[in-house]
């Protein structure tokens, strides 16, 4: 609420990325930005495929949006993330929303959902 209070709608993701790590950490959290997801596909190392926005206490991944409404596909690239990271607290940030609290979406998966296929 900081960081939108401050910043207000309307920057880059990277922007808000930024200012979000230092003001965590100033609170005295542990934060990792940009955190690399390794692949595999039939036990196949397809490397890294994708970057993770954040990763907050090595157990919350927190994937940042600036875009005028969060579409259901937001949410399924957090649930995607979570589940490579096989972590099952998620947050879903949008900080190009008016209303900043209707930006903020929470995601818990069953760990049933992050068991390996």
């Amino acid at each position: 609420m900081e960081v939108y209070n401050q910043l207000g709608p309307g920057l880059l993701e990277s922007a808000y990325e930024l200012a979000l790590k230092c003001e965590l950490e100033k609170r005295g959290l542990k934060v990792k930005t940009q955190v690399p997801l390794q692949m595999y596909y039939k036990e196949v190392d397809l490397g890294i495929v994708y970057r993770m926005d954040m990763i907050v206490e090595d157990s919350i991944v927190v994937e940042l949006k600036s875009v005028e409404k969060l579409l259901p596909v937001h949410s399924k690239q957090l649930k995607t993330y979570m589940k490579l990271f096989r972590q099952n607290v998620g947050l879903l940030i949008n900080f190009g929303e008016d209303n900043f609290a209707d930006g903020i979406k929470r995601i818990v998966l069953d760990y049933n959902d992050l068991e390996q296929k």
